[in-house]
């Protein structure tokens, strides 16, 4: 429990400046420690979190704020959410886009939504928890996913309910009144929307993994069908879960002027956040 704010702040500066990093694998390497320190707080081992707000800190120093991560534009958006609804391979993952891409939350939190946290008739959408996939030395040595409060405070939020996402939740919420909901227990808590192929919740590796190969599909499709058709592929770039949500913000910029507003939708802590997208 020697681990100081101090020690890691100087720890990720180190490897800015000395070892020649890249603030986004300084961020990969966040994105472990934070969980395992988050663990140890959990069991008692330790009182805080030394890794909290340094990553902020760092950007605030370096003035870098990670490369730039580029939205979808209205038509790349369309045609991937077209395509997966088309395709009879990928229209199993429909309804968690159109979820991702009409609510901007983050993975954790879309992954770890249950139908409590849903409300049909209000058309709003409660955050209050997250998921986190955490490989676990101990027990089993086998990785699990664990509950844990939101990012920040502001990551308690209510979102409202797009058309999109009250139909596809809508849908969602009829075939497994049908078919049999989740009985998946996570922590304590139950009664999840979103499960894979074999029950369990799906990670953000994998999420990222079927984003690719839906794209490279796509892809190759449209650039043989524009040439039929005489005219410009609408072809689609990389793109991650992360992006997702820097799309729905741009939407959302699009059509709404109060920043405020925006910031609370997102769940951003820091209006400078809401600002930089």
């Amino acid at each position: 429990g020697g681990v100081k704010f101090s020690d890691v702040l100087s720890y990720y500066t180190h490897l800015l400046t000395e070892d020649g990093l890249t603030i986004s694998t300084v961020e990969n390497i966040h994105n472990l420690l934070h969980p395992s320190f988050q663990l140890a707080v959990r069991d008692e081992i330790i009182r805080f979190n030394p890794t909290d707000g340094v990553l902020a800190e760092i950007k605030r120093k370096s003035g870098k704020n990670k490369g730039i991560r580029h939205a979808l534009t209205l038509e790349q958006q369309r045609a991937f959410l077209g395509y997966v609804a088309e395709s009879p391979v990928f229209v199993t993952w429909l309804s968690f886009f159109v979820f991702l891409f009409g609510t901007g939350c983050r993975i954790g939190e879309a992954v770890g939504i249950r139908w409590d946290d849903i409300s049909l008739d209000d058309r709003v959408i409660d955050i209050n928890h997250t998921v986190t996939y955490y490989a676990r030395y101990d027990r089993d040595s086998r990785c699990s996913f664990e509950v844990s409060e939101p990012k920040t405070v502001a990551g308690y939020r209510r979102i409202p309910m797009v058309d999109e996402v009250f139909e596809v939740l809508s849908e969602e919420f009829e075939e497994q009144k049908e078919n049999g909901f989740s009985d998946l227990v996570v922590d304590g808590m139950k009664g999840f929307v979103f499960t894979n192929c074999n029950g369990g919740l799906h990670k953000g590796a994998t999420v990222n993994k079927a984003i690719e190969r839906i794209r490279t599909h796509y892809n190759t499709e449209e650039l043989v069908r524009a040439k039929k058709e005489h005219r410009d592929p609408v072809i689609i770039p990389h793109f991650s879960c992360h992006h997702i949500r820097h799309t729905f913000c741009t939407r959302l910029c699009e059509n709404e002027t109060n920043l405020k507003a925006i910031q609370e939708i997102m769940g951003h802590a820091d209006i400078e956040t809401t600002m930089n997208i």
